[in-house]
């Protein structure tokens, strides 16, 4: 069996081979809690989660639901008029099944120009859907932007600023925010992009904009905080009932499992997310442990030969 000691020794040497500039690993098992940290990062460095976001977004949606302000069976286009195909059900934005494509055709172009938003929703609104929904699971991160329009309208507030009153601040994710919030550029960690562009990753327009579907900031302990919340619930944040719907398998019978926001695994009966920029959480409530690892090098070159394997030697603990 592993031990937490060895976890730690790859966890430094995967990180110095990929030349990864700063890295956060926190991994919980029962009552013991273990933080490792890499290079410029710091217990407390604030990273970008990119699509670990995701989850937060179908939380403020889950918090409508449970106030039979939303139904999960409710058409996007009951909330967003102007939004063209019937078909596409809340539930489907939820758990990646509606059609729409994962980025508009002209994303690039929409953040060359710096668009916000409601440009964005605007493009989701009119873009074609690759297939009929709920007939498959394609990764969609314009379903999760719809989905954040819900609430905006619902609520009459900016996602933001809902999110900070009714999900960071009651879990006492104090390090938390979707987008910069009050935080300067250079509080947060530098991803080791290499684009060096006004738009991408690291830009002030980026980290700024607050990405419904990838801008959230946070450190890897207030990541840790959300996984236990879901791993153990109470009625904090959603119903009971509605955190452990949220953490199960909504797609039976189609080519990929999904919860409500979160990724489901049946093979180790967890839930997780993970983040194009080098990030990736996971939480196993059967054996009451949690995983998250937060990274400033891009999933593109850290997911095969470090995130992955520090993922799985992390299970191997438990086995």
């Amino acid at each position: 069996m592993m031990r937490g000691e060895d976890l730690k020794a790859q966890f430094e040497r995967l990180a110095k081979e990929n030349q990864v500039e700063s890295a956060v690993l926190v991994f919980e098992r029962g009552r013991e809690r273990q933080v490792f940290t890499h290079g410029l990062a710091k217990r407390n460095s604030i990273f970008l989660l990119a699509s670990i976001t995701k989850p937060m977004t179908a939380i403020a949606v889950m918090q409508l639901v449970d106030q039979g302000l939303v139904k999960l069976a409710d058409p996007v286009k009951k909330f967003i008029p102007e939004f063209g195909d019937g078909r596409v059900l809340v539930r489907h934005v939820l758990t990646h099944t509606s059609g729409l494509p994962d980025m508009l055709p002209e994303n690039d172009a929409l953040r060359k120009r710096h668009a916000g938003l409601k440009e964005f929703v605007a493009g989701a609104c009119r873009v074609p859907l690759l297939f009929a929904p709920g007939t498959k699971q394609s990764y969609q991160s314009m379903g999760i932007l719809l989905a954040a329009e819900i609430v905006e309208r619902v609520t009459k507030q900016k996602l933001p600023a809902y999110l900070e009153a009714n999900l960071f601040r009651p879990l006492g994710m104090n390090q938390t925010s979707l987008g910069l919030g009050t935080r300067r550029l250079e509080e947060t960690v530098k991803s080791q992009s290499q684009d060096g562009s006004d738009w991408d990753w690291n830009s002030a327009y980026w980290r700024k904009l607050g990405a419904p579907w990838g801008g959230a900031f946070a450190t890897a302990e207030d990541v840790l905080k959300l996984l236990s919340y879901f791993a153990s619930p109470d009625d904090r944040v959603v119903k009971v009932e509605t955190a452990r719907m949220m953490i199960k398998d909504q797609n039976a019978g189609l080519n990929q499992e999904w919860g409500l926001g979160w990724r489901t695994d049946r093979k180790y009966g967890s839930f997780g997310h993970t983040g194009s920029v080098g990030t990736l959480c996971w939480a196993q409530p059967g054996k009451k442990a949690a995983f998250v690892l937060l990274t400033s090098k891009p999933a593109a070159e850290s997911s095969k030969p470090m995130l992955e394997p520090l993922s799985a030697a992390a299970r191997n603990i438990l086995l």
